[in-house]
């Protein structure tokens, strides 16, 4: 039973992620506000929305290697995972303007986690700094691309999360959406606690790789099918707007709600696998303006390597 309650508590996270984007989207639509505005909020806080339950939702119930795993875990597997399956589909395409906004960003995100962890605690005086860090991206971002505006491949992708819904149904998304991840990520800590106690797995290994994958689904699934159509650009946009909201967002907001320690495990290797993807990703983008397939291919390798290492270990 405690694998469905597993498996359940994915599903219902991406469905009620999927479904708060559609109704946001579609709300702020009829409001008036710009493709690039609710690119910049709420698809961005939507997309992350599995995460932030999640950490939460652990951190309450007293399981920090899940509330900070679960971060970490997820920005490794958007760059290795996510985007190594991306490029072995088609090249991802570097767009110069996303990555001279967002590279720094995710630089400067990464390093503050980097602190956070030697510090070895995630108080609230840091969840402020963070969540004022994510303000100020929100809004550089904004006015920084003001003139642009949004290309017409995200006007596109905007429209495809259901814009033109009538209000009471959009509404109804956003309810249902929130109700469907809040509960859906309380099956999914539940159950991954229970799983690691029968195996005498640390809780930090199971939110590492476990929930860590699960909560990027819709990461995952976007990218994909972005590849598909040979949009990967929005697929790099994807994965980089992602970690920055990551940490900035749910290490944030999960420490303004319930300061929490920072697992042992976490400050021995995973910031730095973390931190070694990411410069990998920006040496691997910036190098020839797209990560080409067997750039793609050495992502995997590393992942499984990564994975490999966290079972032994385990």
């Amino acid at each position: 039973m405690v694998y469905l309650a597993l498996i359940a508590g994915l599903v219902l996270l991406v469905a009620g992620g999927e479904g708060f984007v559609r109704g946001s989207v579609a709300i702020a639509e009829r409001l008036g506000m710009s493709s690039l505005l609710i690119g910049l909020t709420l698809v961005g806080f939507g997309t992350s929305l599995p995460e932030l339950v999640t950490s939460v939702q652990a951190a309450l119930d007293g399981a920090p290697g899940i509330a900070v795993g679960n971060v970490v875990g997820s920005n490794i597997a958007n760059i290795l995972l996510i985007l190594g399956i991306t490029a072995l589909i088609y090249p991802v395409l570097v767009d110069k303007g996303v990555l001279r906004r967002d590279g720094l960003v995710l630089v400067v995100s990464a390093l503050a986690a980097l602190g956070i962890v030697l510090i070895g605690a995630l108080g609230r005086i840091a969840g402020l700094v963070l969540v004022a860090m994510l303000i100020a991206y929100v809004v550089y971002s904004y006015f920084a691309d003001q003139k642009a505006q949004a290309s017409p491949d995200f006007e596109a992708e905007v429209e495809a999360t259901g814009g033109t819904q009538p209000m009471p149904v959009s509404i109804l998304f956003v309810i249902a959406g929130l109700g469907l991840t809040i509960f859906g990520a309380r099956l999914l800590v539940s159950s991954a606690v229970e799983i690691a106690t029968a195996f005498g797995v640390s809780e930090t290994i199971i939110g590492l790789t476990v929930v860590a994958i699960g909560t990027s689904l819709p990461e995952l699934v976007t990218s994909v099918i972005a590849a598909v159509r040979r949009h990967t650009d929005l697929a790099l946009g994807n994965v980089l707007g992602s970690n920055i909201f990551n940490i900035f967002l749910i290490l944030g907001t999960t420490a303004l709600i319930q300061p929490i320690p920072v697992p042992p495990e976490i400050v021995r290797l995973d910031i730095w696998v973390m931190l070694a993807a990411t410069a990998l990703l920006l040496v691997f983008a910036y190098s020839g303006r797209q990560i080409v397939r067997w750039e793609g291919a050495a992502f995997l390798v590393a992942y499984l390597a990564y994975v490999g290492w966290l079972a032994v270990g385990a």
